[in-house]
This record gives structure tokens, sequence and C-alpha cells, in this order.
């Protein structure tokens, strides 16, 4: 199973932006001329993490690109009820969720030693694993996503998408759905770390203060942070069945319908998967050290930073 193999994100990975100083261009060449017509009629602010804009549609804030994405994902995404669906806001531990949900949705394919020594998350990043579904419909307003589904248990996909901004396609069908919330304080933290580190080499550092104010008037990318949050936990009141909050790995198995069996259990199978999973094997993985995202070509290192809960009383009075 290769999500890599996909004409999409080989072409994203080809567009090495950042360091070839082209995101301007690629932004300019990849929005539609509708899209071009309405940003000038949308609220503006000044990004985090590069020189381009955030723009308010919607009630939520986005760069012109993933606005691009979103109109597409909205017009075009058909789900599936067989879909599983990862929802984060950014810097909220997207990366640990990603690699714990394909790990348990897939540990029937790597349930005997020789093959758990080949686990996929060993030699690939989690977000080449489980692709937000905006990056499909950045640049191809009807993507294939047959790689999607190439020897998987099933579709696993993930997005930053708000809720009210989802595509009706997954509102109205049965896919199911798994949000992870964290601490707004530890996020802030966590946001603005990655900023700086997604800057440009010329781009002086955003300042802690500054990044404060915009993260607390929600100008911050799908932003504001709450009204985020709030969506889908009304989502997950609403439809208990298919949407939840998590906070332990029997959750995401038991909402994905991936439950750990008894034999599973006495033989350590949920250990192993949250050992696989860890904060300290992933980061310390050849793969997590020196590759690239298949997108503007940012490092897989900046994605693990110290993985701790409560960070932000190093940084915050």
């Amino acid at each position: 199973m290769d999500p890599t193999h996909s004409p999409v994100l080989q072409a994203l990975k080809d567009a090495d932006l950042m360091k070839n100083d082209l995101l301007e261009q690629f932004v300019q060449n990849n929005i539609t001329e509708e899209l071009k017509n309405l940003l000038p009629s949308l609220p503006k602010q000044n990004g985090w993490m590069i020189s381009d804009h955030l723009y308010q549609y919607q009630n939520f804030w986005y760069p012109a690109i993933h606005l691009q994405a979103l109109l597409n994902v909205q017009r075009n995404f058909q789900a599936l009820d067989t879909d599983l669906v990862i929802a984060t806001n950014p810097k909220c531990g997207t990366t640990w969720l990603k690699a714990l949900s394909y790990a348990i949705v897939n540990r029937f394919h790597f349930d005997n030693p020789s093959s758990k020594q080949h686990h996929p998350l060993l030699t690939n990043n989690p977000h080449i694993l489980v692709p937000f579904l905006e990056n499909f419909y950045m640049i191809d307003q009807h993507p294939d996503l047959t790689c999607l589904s190439a020897n998987a248990a099933a579709r696993l996909l993930s997005t930053h998408i708000p809720h009210l901004a989802l595509p009706d396609s997954i509102k109205n069908s049965k896919c199911k759905l798994v949000y992870l919330c964290r601490d707004p304080k530890d996020t802030l933290v966590s946001f603005w770390h990655f900023s700086n580190k997604m800057r440009p080499k010329n781009m002086a550092h955003s300042l802690l203060e500054e990044a404060f104010e915009k993260f607390c008037e929600g100008f911050v990318e799908f932003g504001p942070f709450w009204e985020h949050v709030l969506g889908y936990w009304k989502m997950s009141l609403e439809s208990p069945e298919r949407v939840c909050f998590l906070n332990s790995s029997d959750k995401v198995s038991k909402v994905f319908g991936f439950q750990f069996s008894i034999e599973e259990e006495n033989d350590g199978v949920r250990e192993e998967i949250l050992k696989l999973c860890s904060f300290g094997n992933l980061s310390n993985l050849e793969v997590n050290k020196t590759g690239k995202m298949p997108i503007a070509g940012y490092e897989f290192s900046v994605y693990f930073r110290r993985g701790e809960v409560g960070d932000h009383v190093n940084h915050l009075t």
C-alpha cells in the first residue's frame, strides 16, 4: 500500500516551493479566475508563516491556495460511507493521530513478526500515509483518489476544514470522524514555533506577543480556534455514533469500527501500536529526520518538536 503513487501528490512533491521562492507563482497558477475575483471582496489579514494573506470565508480564515482547495472539496469530493476522517485544528496532534489511526485500521496487514519489520510507518511519514483531503484538491478539481483505497481496509483521510465548511457529502454520509482537541495555549505555542520554521529565510521570525494577539482574535489558518472546536463538538453530540472527540486509542478503534479483540489485548497489540506511534519513536525514525512533505518542500522534522503537554508554561505567563 503506497499512497505516494498519486499524480497529485507527485506534482506537489516536485514543486519545492519554499526552497525556490516560487510560492506566490504557485498560488497564482493554481487558483481559478472565480477565486481571483472573489478574494478582493473578502476580509483580509496578514498570515503567520509566509507573506501570503489570510482571507475570511464562511467565518473562517484561509490562505488563498487553501481556500481554492476548500471550494474544490465542497463542490467535488464524494464521501463514501466507509470513509474514515481525522479532523483537527492545525498543530493539535495531527501527526500523532494520523499515525495512530493508520496503525489501528491497518493492523491486520502487519500482525506477524516479519511484516512488523516492514511497517509503512517505519519508512513513511504519517502525512504521506494519511494525506490531507485539501492537498488532493489544491491543484486538481477532480483528483484521482484511488491511491487511498489500494489494499487498504478503508479510505483514511485527514482534514483541517471546519465543521461548517465540510462538503455535504461528508455531513450527509455515514462516514466516521475523529476530532482531536488540544489545549489552546499549547496549540498557540506549537503554531508559533512551526510558523517560524516555515518562514522563508529572508523573513524575520514573528514575535510571540504578535502571535498571541492574532491567535486570540482568530487570525490563524482554519481559525478561529474555538469556533473550529465547538463545531465538531456539537457534531459529536448530534451524531455520537459517527463523530467523537478523542481521549484514548480505544475510542479511535471503536468509532472506526476496528475494536481490539480480547486476544489482541492479551497479546499486547494495543501497547505495540502505542509504542510504534509514540512521539519518541516517530521523531527518531530516519524518514522523519530527513524526508520532505510533498508540498512546499517542508521537512518532516518540523512536525516533531517536543510533543509535551503543558509546554506553554515555558513561554506564557
